[in-house]
């Protein structure tokens, strides 16, 4: 599941380049969290395993929360080659679901990963998260 990671939890993928937060394999039934990441509360950590293991049990393969060089979470899914049981169309529209449910998850850990491992400024990026609620909440407002 994870040959590609090296220590540290960073894995290069084709085309892309992350550090991954935490992942599960219905393979070997194991459930990984990058110790870079222990400071995270319990509570959320438990979340992410929950999030991790359920969907592994769900649609199979191999999911993975991580992050972009950027600092914006990524969720990943893949198969093992030969994996009738994967079901990929599941595992799309569940990854949807993930976002939109965990949406206020996700932007927190990308402020704590921006700020932790990126050094930015929290009071800066927490006053876009503002500025994007807002318009967000506009946008809401005129569908109405």
């Amino acid at each position: 599941m994870y040959d590609d990671m090296d220590a540290s939890g960073t894995t290069a993928r084709q085309d892309r380049y992350r550090i991954v937060l935490c992942g599960a394999s219905a393979y070997d039934r194991k459930y990984y969290f990058n110790k870079k990441f222990d400071r995270l509360p319990e509570s959320v950590k438990e979340e992410l395993h929950i999030l991790c293991v359920i969907f592994t049990e769900e649609v199979g393969g191999i999911f993975t929360v991580g992050f972009t060089p950027a600092g914006e979470v990524v969720l990943d899914t893949e198969q093992e080659e030969g994996d009738l049981l994967y079901d990929e169309i599941g595992s799309a529209l569940l990854i949807k679901k993930i976002r939109v449910e965990k949406r206020e998850l996700f932007r927190a850990l990308s402020v704590y990963f921006k700020v932790t491992f990126l050094h930015q400024d929290a009071s800066a990026l927490l006053d876009e998260e503002d500025e994007s609620d807002g318009e967000d909440g506009e946008d809401d407002a005129g569908d109405d």
